[in-house]
């Protein structure tokens, strides 16, 4: 709750990118990002705003783009670069690195990044395995290490700022309304994404 405005409910959120990446580590001019990526003490200040509970979920920020979108000529100028990048496939890996390390439980990591805001948004089929929800469902092996590399990404992106990152977990299979849709790491089948309007009036 915002102490300048009592009367509007406020939630905080934060990107896996800001908590993962900082102005040393990030990976080139892929990482310029809105806001931009902040020095490592306020990277580890958001660590502890998550773990003591006053930021209410995480997000990946996907937005992703190809080089030639993204970098503008010379490729190296950072004005002309826009800000940006690809989250989606770093967002459990990361905080399960990240946050087990620091004392975050796979329950907490769950609410963060599903229940949390499916609940704010009125996505009342969502954030759950319970019967009458939809079947969402990210498998993840806390014990697989791998090396960040974009060229090993399924993404179209052909960049991103954590290349080189050294994770210690994987997501290795997606289910998207009972459909497997990433399998073994790779994405399989057609496309079934689809626009989810808010309800009118969610909490």
């Amino acid at each position: 709750m915002s102490r300048a405005f009592p009367h509007i409910d406020f939630r905080r959120e934060v990107t896996v990118g800001h908590l993962l990446a900082d102005i040393t580590t990030a990976h080139g001019l892929g990482g310029k990002v809105n806001p931009p990526l902040r020095p490592r003490d306020d990277v580890e200040a958001l660590w502890e705003h998550l773990l003591d509970g006053t930021v209410d979920w995480v997000v990946s920020d996907h937005a992703c783009c190809r080089e030639e979108v993204k970098f503008g000529e010379p490729e190296d100028d950072v004005f002309l670069a826009k800000a940006g990048f690809g989250g989606a496939e770093y967002l459990l890996p990361g905080l399960l690195t990240e946050g087990t390390k620091r004392g975050l439980s796979l329950g907490r990591i769950a609410a963060l990044t599903s229940w949390n805001p499916a609940r704010r948004y009125g996505l009342r089929t969502k954030g759950g395995l319970a019967p009458g929800f939809d079947a969402d469902i990210a498998l993840v092996d806390p014990g697989r290490a791998w090396t960040v590399r974009a060229a090993e990404s399924e993404s179209t992106q052909q960049y991103t700022p954590f290349e080189g990152f050294e994770l210690t977990a994987q997501v290795t299979d997606t289910f998207l309304r009972g459909n497997h849709i990433l399998r073994a790491g790779k994405a399989v089948g057609p496309p079934l994404g689809a626009y989810l309007h808010r309800p009118t009036g969610a909490a």
